[in-house]
């Protein structure tokens, strides 16, 4: 008995490799039977006709990304809520995210169709902005929200508290709060811990404090994590979900973060180890 049946093919880039590597799965999974269904770039790809992403969350018990970390943000993002697991073949550069490469893609889909791999789950978070008593957005993050000035390189003044205690008021350039999966993008460039991707945790990391005694900050995600913007320094600022989907910001604004209900489904091939993927990426170990 197959452990999938029907199966959405996810990308959001175009080119020879991608379209080579859609085609391969396309005959592969076709040829077994099974039901499948693409978003509108891999059907522009394929020739075949699109699925709305709303739609094929609905249908699909499982999700092939094609591309890089990027890509599979944008899938996880989607298809968290309908508890739909992902598999990420890399054809990106740094791929934390997406593990299976194209040359081992047949072999290892074969024993993960039957049944044969890891699931891991991914925490998220979920992160409104409040002017007074109105809500100005909602989104979710993947890897991370982060506070930062909207047009200009200036520090804004922001207070943190966690679960109502106040914990302190600082100028930054802003401020990353980030799950796990995040703790190995933009928080590690600001000298943020690697998290290991399956911890219930959340990370602060302040970008470019004010301070040399400002640190890292890793609390468990069933907390509440609330940042006001300080009154004194009138600096227009914004608010990014991995990324994307930005809300502006002005004094006095607040952001509400806490953890997303439901978790991303990731799949790994069961050979998967996260350590020598941080060895890999990180080059840890190589020689100057």
């Amino acid at each position: 008995m197959n452990a999938f049946n029907a199966i959405g093919l996810f990308s959001k880039q175009e080119g020879e490799t991608v379209e080579a590597t859609l085609r391969l799965l396309w005959d592969y999974l076709s040829a077994r039977h099974y039901a499948v269904y693409a978003t509108e770039i891999p059907a522009s790809l394929l020739n075949i006709p699109a699925t709305d992403e709303l739609v094929l969350a609905r249908q699909i018990d499982l999700a092939i990304v094609v591309g890089g970390d990027g890509t599979l943000l944008s899938a996880g993002r989607l298809l968290t809520a309908y508890s739909v697991p992902i598999l990420g073949v890399n054809l990106g550069r740094v791929g934390f995210l997406v593990d299976i490469s194209p040359s081992e893609m047949l072999i290892q889909l074969e024993k993960i169709l039957n049944g044969e791999f890891i699931e891991e789950p991914r925490c998220l978070l979920q992160a409104s902005a409040w002017r007074g008593a109105e809500q100005l957005g909602e989104n979710i993050a993947l890897n991370d929200v982060v506070l930062h000035a909207r047009h200009q390189i200036r520090m804004i003044e922001f207070t943190t508290y966690i679960n109502g205690h106040f914990v302190n008021t600082q100028r930054a350039d802003g401020m990353i709060i980030a799950t796990p999966t995040g703790s190995t993008a933009y928080a590690l460039s600001s000298g943020g811990p690697i998290i290991y991707p399956s911890m219930d945790a959340t990370l602060l990391v302040p970008i470019c404090p004010h301070t040399l005694s400002s640190r890292p900050l890793l609390v468990p995600n069933q907390n509440q994590i609330e940042i006001k913007l300080g009154s004194q320094r009138s600096v227009d600022s914004r608010v990014s979900f991995d990324g994307h989907q930005n809300i502006d910001l002005q004094s006095d604004d607040r952001l509400v973060i806490k953890a997303y209900p439901e978790k991303m489904r990731l799949l790994h091939p069961q050979h998967y180890d996260y350590y020598h993927i941080l060895r890999t990426k990180l080059h840890w170990g190589t020689q100057l």
